[in-house]
């Protein structure tokens, strides 16, 4: 005979999975752009967000860079916990697709390397 464990064990458990994926969640405080520019510099950038994704200079010399947050349509992951009455289950999904569109931040910045304009996409 199998022993199952006692069914407030269970529901316990899923409550602290439940707990730590909220906890794992949170979103960090959103940043005002249109605050920063005329004092945010390319090294604060590069500090704050890591080595941008792409780079580019335009034509007068004013250096761009981007940050890539994700990309939508192009793969999923999904975990799922579920009790009824005494019996508990745990499903795992995941979707792999190909292609999607890019969601980040571009940053421009003037010749002395100060925020002169920014754009999420």
């Amino acid at each position: 005979m199998i022993a199952h464990p006692p069914g407030w064990f269970l529901d316990l458990l899923v409550a602290a999975f439940a707990l730590a994926f909220l906890v794992g969640c949170q979103s960090t405080p959103k940043v005002n752009w249109a605050n920063r520019v005329g004092h945010y510099t390319c090294d604060q950038a590069v500090a704050e967000l890591g080595v941008p994704d792409k780079t580019a200079t335009l034509s007068d010399g004013r250096p761009v860079a981007e940050w890539v947050a994700h990309r939508s349509g192009g793969s999923a992951f999904s975990f799922g916990v579920g009790s009824f009455g005494r019996h508990t289950g745990v499903g795992v999904s995941q979707t792999v697709g190909a292609g999607g569109q890019a969601h980040g931040l571009r940053l421009t910045f003037d010749a002395n390397g100060t925020l002169a304009f920014w754009a999420k996409y």
